[in-house]
């Protein structure tokens, strides 16, 4: 049954001004409020912080000696380090905000810290942001809304005090900049709230829905494929996955037209995994690894929110966004290890694992995706537990067949703070995907190679058709063990930010000279 009364919590601010600094007295009145104040760290980090704008004008007419205060609190201004100033009270509450050394990492770690200092409360005045440039103050707000976001929960405890920030009063700060790290933020927490929704409420159907919500609100053209029609048009992979599950299968395709001479170009096109439960089907999984498997369709997630906002952010590019979705369950449809599956396109591929079905839909997608005549193709899903094994939980795996793609999908990672680690496509493994009985195999037929990432990374390459295209291995940074500055425990909606940083530098038109796949 699903779960009655399933609340989302609001995470982007519902009221937001920028405005020009005001005289002390007006920042210190209030009494429910949050007034944050910056700090920079001191010479080497080490030192006494530096008071950012305002800081100091404030303690003064609270008769608060800083340096005194930062001996007392052994204060550096380091990233994410809040403090409270000991006013009397009934007060506005005055917190100090490290900095650090005022990059954008920094900023967001700064903002995630007040984020949750100001849970609860009513309004934030800050001035964090003052003077700040356009990609620093993104970043701060990026972090405020992240590191006030709270999942989606049911029932009737009360959370009131873990609730986000719901209004903010930014001083002296770039509205433009602020508006730009709203959207980013809240696609992140619109990825996350999708990908902890627990299985019960959250099957293909569902995703469906919020698809075309999508679609409606945001001007989306939308397509969809069910059963009857995967099956006229030869996806084998996404119907044999879905078999055994009392929840059909559904791929969508969802298009942003873009705009000007860069939305003539060739599409760019995103596919996100989106398993919405893996039990591992007759390959069946542990207990304790089927317990965060409602998180499997995180790739879909932050490519459905990414359709989201390209026109929010003005992507111009046309971009269309791909959804294979998929239970992969029990059943006495289930598909077996030893079967032969033919895939979108023709292709066949010779089944030995069905706990890896996430390559197998998204070789469909991409069979599909490579039809469209792109220009590039990112694929982005929750895949191997190798990846997570070499790069830990902050790192995606990236692997690409087109350098020019790669490096800037590593320049859009280094802005959005969802890092990513460049692996190789080593062809020596090729070999081990050979099969007596299909086109390939779908997992290593050896496994003493190992290098399980770049094994499902030369499978999914088999059906790109030559297209430059990028496969971002999220099985890691998807989910968190534990809560770190703006990554919360649990789904963390990775991605979302990065791709749309990605698209946003894509605005210009093609390069003629851009390398081509390695084959």
């Amino acid at each position: 049954m699903p779960v009655p009364g399933l609340a989302l919590t609001p995470v982007a601010l519902t009221a937001v001004q920028c405005l020009p600094a005001p005289a002390i007295e007006d920042l210190l009145a209030g009494h429910d409020d949050v007034l944050a104040l910056p700090i920079a760290s001191g010479t080497g980090g080490e030192g006494a912080p530096t008071p950012g704008p305002g800081t100091a004008e404030v303690l003064q007419a609270l008769g608060i000696d800083l340096e005194r205060l930062a001996t007392a609190e052994r204060l550096r201004g380091k990233p994410g380090e809040v403090t409270r100033v000991p006013i009397p009270p009934g007060e506005r509450r005055v917190l100090l905000v490290g900095t650090g050394e005022g990059g954008p990492a920094d900023l967001r770690r700064a903002g995630a810290a007040l984020g949750g200092a100001c849970r609860g409360r009513s309004l934030l005045v800050t001035t964090v942001l003052q003077g700040l440039a356009a990609d620093q103050s993104a970043a701060a707000v990026e972090g405020l809304l992240l590191g006030g976001w709270s999942p989606p929960a049911a029932g009737t405890k009360n959370r009131n005090d873990s609730a986000p920030v719901p209004q903010a009063l930014f001083i002296g700060a770039d509205a433009v900049a602020v508006e730009h790290g709203r959207v980013l933020a809240a696609a992140t927490a619109r990825a996350r709230d999708l990908a902890v929704t627990p299985s019960n409420v959250k099957d293909p159907a569902w995703m469906l829905e919020r698809a075309r919500e999508v679609a409606a609100a945001e001007g989306l053209d939308i397509d969809v494929w069910d059963t009857a029609r995967l099956a006229a048009d030869g996806f084998g992979a996404l119907l044999a996955v879905g078999n055994a599950s009392a929840s059909p299968p559904y791929l969508v395709r969802l298009d942003h037209r873009g705009s000007g001479e860069a939305g003539a170009q060739p599409p760019v096109v995103l596919v996100g995994k989106g398993i919405t439960f893996d039990t591992g089907g007759l390959s069946i999984k542990p207990r304790e690894a089927m317990v965060p498997m409602k998180t499997d369709m995180s790739g879909a997630a932050a490519v459905l929110v990414a359709m989201e906002a390209c026109a929010r952010l003005g992507v111009s590019r046309r971009v269309v966004g791909l959804l294979p979705l998929a239970e992969n369950a029990l059943g006495g449809a289930a598909y077996r290890p030893g079967d032969v599956v033919r895939q979108y396109g023709g292709r066949t591929t010779e089944v030995t694992n069905t706990d890896a079905e996430g390559r197998m839909v998204l070789a469909d997608a991409l069979a599909y995706a490579a039809t469209l005549d792109p220009e590039m193709i990112v694929d982005v899903a929750t895949l191997t537990g190798a990846a997570t094994v070499g790069l830990g939980r902050r790192h995606a795996a990236l692997f690409a067949t087109d350098e020019p793609l790669a490096s800037s999908l590593e320049a859009a990672a280094e802005r959005s703070g969802e890092r990513v680690w460049r692996m190789p496509i080593v062809e020596d493994y090729r070999a081990t995907l050979e099969s007596q009985v299909a086109d390939v195999r779908h997992i290593a037929a050896d496994g003493r190679v190992g290098g399980g990432a770049i094994v499902a990374a030369l499978f999914l390459r088999e059906f790109t058709a030559g297209v430059p295209w990028a496969h971002l291995d999220i099985a890691g940074p998807a989910r968190s063990d534990g809560a770190e500055h703006e990554v919360p425990k649990g789904a963390t909606g990775f991605g979302a930010r990065l791709l749309l940083r990605w698209l946003e530098g894509l605005g210009e038109p093609a390069d003629p000279a851009r390398g081509t796949a390695d084959g």
